[in-house]
């Protein structure tokens, strides 16, 4: 089979890999979609990439079965995403499905080992997540990071139906945010810097949007909701001054949760926060158990997931699709395999 790998400073190599054979506890699952995540452009741009397949958004079905899979659990044929780290499975983390925070170690598949840009990717049974029949894989691919880890920060914030939420970066996780939240019952004000993801934050149910290249997004935000300020926030893009910004827009009693993965630090002035007595929190994807329950919210209301995707690409056409996605100006790209 063969796998993509970063080799450095922008470059992709498809590689010949074997074929992974499941040993006990662990299943290989045949790839029909994995997603392009923006975590991915860390290692894409970076000098040392880890040399192992990249992508840790699969979704596929069940090839083959190691000794002592419960078929319960998994089976040949399933249809299945992932969780895509791996813990030691016995600390209190691991038990609660946060196998990214396990005590002990963790991996990222991905990163620390081979991933999902391959026709066939080996991964712990425990990590398996089945999907109904109704989702597209590659609506499953997205649910099992991006659009997952989107859920996973609303679920941080609590209930946000009613309340008016602040979706910093219409990127592919903003744009999911701004479709849970719309579903939840929320009102959301969508903000980013490109006017073609605003556009779509509007479809996929914000109320109002706010260009922060042309206006000011504290006073937009003020405008917005009558002066109070900002209850909820989210902040996906990664920026620092996207961060401040938000931090600068708050009411008293607001919570606003951190989700970006940026480069550049974002300053906390305690004196002026003190003030709002807001709840500041980050959020790290999501655990196995809410992303089954996201992806049961999704397939009962038939959200449109597969619309976060602008690009369908082959692996072959890795390099011109890693180039596009760098750009982040588009939407949601995705390997297809027959």
């Amino acid at each position: 089979m063969q796998g993509l790998v970063f080799t450095g400073h922008k470059e992709v190599e498809l590689r010949d890999f074997t074929k992974p054979t499941p040993g006990p506890g662990e299943v290989v699952i045949a790839v029909k979609a994995s997603g392009l995540c923006g975590s991915d452009l860390h290692q894409y741009r970076a000098s040392d990439p880890s040399g192992c397949i990249v992508g840790h958004e699969p979704c596929g079905t069940i090839d083959s079965i190691g000794p002592g899979v419960d078929p319960r659990v998994a089976a040949v044929g399933d249809r299945v995403t992932i969780h895509h780290y791996a813990g030691c499975t016995v600390c209190d983390q691991c038990r609660a499905g946060w196998f990214q925070l396990c005590r002990r170690t963790t991996i990222r598949y991905g990163a620390d080992a081979n991933g999902s840009h391959a026709q066939y990717m080996l991964a712990p049974a425990v990590t398996v997540v089945k999907i109904d029949d109704s989702l597209s894989y590659e609506a499953g691919a997205a649910i099992g990071c991006g659009t997952g880890t989107a859920w996973g920060a609303i679920q941080r914030l609590g209930n946000i139906g009613g309340n008016s939420l602040i979706v910093f970066g219409q990127g592919p996780v903003g744009l999911s945010a701004t479709m849970l939240a719309t579903a939840m019952g929320a009102r959301v004000i969508a903000i980013d810097v490109e006017a073609t993801r605003l556009e779509r934050a509007i479809a996929f149910g914000a109320s109002a949007i706010v260009n922060a290249t042309t206006t000011d997004p504290r006073d937009a935000i003020m405008e917005l909701t009558n002066g109070r300020g900002a209850s909820h926030v989210l902040e996906t893009s990664g920026a620092a001054q996207a961060g401040e910004s938000a931090l600068a827009s708050l009411e008293p009693w607001a919570r606003v949760c951190f989700l970006g993965l940026g480069g550049a630090p974002v300053e906390l002035n305690v004196r002026s926060l003190m003030r709002t007595q807001a709840t500041i929190m980050t959020s790290w994807t999501l655990s196995i158990v809410e992303l089954a329950r996201c992806l049961e919210f999704i397939t009962e209301r038939d959200l449109p997931v597969s619309d976060l995707f602008s690009h369908r690409w082959r692996l072959d056409q890795a390099e011109e699709a890693y180039a596009e996605f760098d750009k982040q100006n588009a939407g949601k790209g995705v390997f297809l395999f027959g």
